[in-house]
């Protein structure tokens, strides 16, 4: 297993020894690599959601850090993930009654005890490894397969090579003017849900930092230049899958974008 397949781990922990171990531990093995190490709990939270993070080694009390481990359960706990983290607590404490609400309240996955005998780095990675894929499968019914979490930017550029796949399949070519306005609705629209549908291209504007008519213009232009130089329009419009407004005899700038939206999406 290589590093791209590596359980990518926030380690939330305030003892500066203890986070050197870990990494150090890590650093020799090929199936363990941090994405971020903290001892501030709100930093925690940012990490594991800016990194995509797959597990979370966290230190309950954060004695000399910022916050602590049941501050970050309490945010984490009301946090959306398309893929829930595996939770590890680590704690020097011994009560049966925070033990109890440490599962039942915030629903962890494991929790060690730092004082027990073979405490350690790699008890800990083993534990993870172990129940990695019955984790998953468990909580947010995913595949069998062991599958790598993307980080934001890894999933942008994979959507984008998507949409530039889709657009140079057409005929669209990289120079026309509303091409890369017609990619850049399509990625937003990836990521949100509007019930108006021109509001994407409001927002493109403001983005640009230009008036809404330039981008509507600008998209529509190009999807004209598509079918109007072709020399296949039945090739075009098998690729482009969607009914044709017979009127106007091309698809509009919201009918194209959205086009390829729910086919893009579809595919992910």
């Amino acid at each position: 297993m290589g590093k791209n397949n590596a359980i990518k781990i926030v380690l939330i922990e305030d003892d500066v020894a203890t986070c050197r171990d870990f990494v150090e531990h890590a650093n020799i093995r090929k199936d363990i690599v941090f994405v971020g190490i903290t001892g501030d709990s709100d930093e925690g939270l940012k990490l594991v959601k800016d990194n995509m993070a797959e597990a979370i080694i966290l230190d309950l009390e954060l004695s000399y850090g910022k916050g602590s481990g049941f501050d970050f359960l309490d945010e984490f706990i009301s946090t959306n993930f398309n893929i829930r983290p595996i939770v590890i607590v680590t704690t020097r404490t011994r009560n049966d009654n925070i033990h109890t609400m440490l599962h039942t309240k915030y629903n962890i996955d494991a929790l060690l005890y730092k004082k027990q005998e073979g405490y350690g780095p790699e008890m800990v990675f083993r534990h993870l490894l172990r129940f990695r894929e019955f984790y998953h499968d468990r909580g947010n019914g995913a595949a069998s397969t062991i599958k790598s979490v993307e980080t934001p930017a890894e999933f942008e550029k994979r959507v984008r090579i998507k949409i530039d796949a889709e657009m140079s399949a057409i005929g669209m070519s990289p120079k026309y003017r509303g091409r890369k306005s017609a990619e850049d609705a399509i990625f937003l629209l990836l990521n949100k849900n509007y019930g108006d549908y021109d509001r994407i291209f409001h927002e493109l504007a403001a983005i640009y930092n230009v008036h809404y008519n330039n981008i509507v213009r600008n998209i529509q232009h190009s999807i004209n230049k598509v079918w109007n130089n072709t020399d296949d329009i039945d090739e075009v419009l098998r690729r482009y899958g969607a009914p044709i407004n017979k009127n106007l005899g091309t698809p509009t700038p919201t009918e194209f974008v959205y086009n390829y939206t729910n086919k893009i999406r579809r595919e992910l």
